[in-house]
């Protein structure tokens, strides 16, 4: 519940002192959004340097001490994906990783997921291809992750991660050739770029920042040989929608329901829908491939 108006459900959070507030509560701010009490305090007391959520330890010189959050979700995907290709290297031998055995036991191949392999589906956001492919993926997660972090929460913050993730393999099981490989947390990391639109039109900001962001990275997607187009549209698409599940689903409640409790309920229930329908996708296209392998066999 937004901690001024205690009957409106909210899916949105301060940046700065971390209290969950409604949009008429928020403003925008160069990190995220912040509450009109943390703006007001700003305006009253002399602050040694601009906070950010992600510092530690920043006080005004007179005043209480703010509430800080750290991305720690963000940090630890970093790790994860960072790791992991440290595992390549190594198995692989060298930076050369493409023919090394996580990639190509994990990468989404359909050939491969129709026979079953369909944990292909979600190891394939967490491999890459080069440090380059690594190091331009890493930083546009830190980049989009650390606000929408915070903003959404951890837990519906990775959920929307997860969905794109999913979202984005679906994409390139529907529209990939048989014999394209795919990998990488692009898709993931598109979908967080959906998340981030769909959070600026609720906190009633202009858009045209995000949408442009996103264009370029369409474009890039389109013009650019060796990108996966599917999975950077899937994941867009599914992210976009898993956030809006989150933040305008509650309104569809009637006035009289909208606890928070019943709000987290309608944005917990459209993301298990979303996140079971990425998957349905896939598992679908993998079984009408085989039937249709089946037909030609016969």
């Amino acid at each position: 519940m937004c901690y001024r108006h205690p009957d409106r459900p909210t899916a949105l959070s301060c940046t700065r002192c971390g209290r969950p507030a409604c949009p008429e509560c928020l403003r925008p701010a160069a990190v995220g959004a912040h509450c009109v009490d943390c703006l007001r305090t700003e305006g009253s007391h002399q602050q040694v340097r601009t906070p950010h959520f992600s510092d530690q330890g920043v006080r005004p010189v007179v005043g209480a001490p703010l509430t800080v959050r750290r991305p720690i979700a963000t940090y630890s995907l970093i790790g994860i994906n960072v790791a992991v290709f440290l595992w390549t290297v190594l198995a692989a031998g060298s930076f050369d990783v493409q023919i090394s055995t996580p990639i190509l036991y994990g990468e989404i191949v359909r050939g491969n997921v129709v026979l079953g392999e369909y944990y292909r589906l979600f190891t394939a956001g967490f491999l890459h291809y080069s440090v380059l492919h690594l190091a331009v993926n890493m930083i546009s997660l830190y980049i989009l992750g650390r606000d929408l972090e915070v903003a959404l929460g951890i837990g519906r913050y990775l959920m929307v991660y997860v969905i794109s993730l999913f979202g984005g393999s679906a994409a390139v099981m529907l529209a990939q050739a048989n014999e394209g490989r795919s990998a990488g947390a692009s898709g993931a990391i598109f979908g967080l770029m959906g998340a981030m639109l769909i959070v600026v039109l609720r906190l009633r900001v202009s858009p045209a920042p995000v949408i442009t962001i996103i264009v370029i990275n369409l474009v890039m997607s389109f013009t650019i040989s060796g990108i996966s187009l599917p999975a950077h549209v899937g994941g867009l698409l599914f992210g976009a929608a898993a956030t809006a599940a989150v933040i305008y689903g509650p309104r569809l409640l009637p006035a009289a329901q909208r606890t928070q409790r019943n709000a987290n309920i309608v944005g917990w229930s459209g993301l298990g829908v979303l996140l079971l329908v990425a998957i349905a996708i896939s598992v679908l296209v993998a079984v009408t491939y085989t039937g249709q392998i089946l037909v030609y066999v016969r």
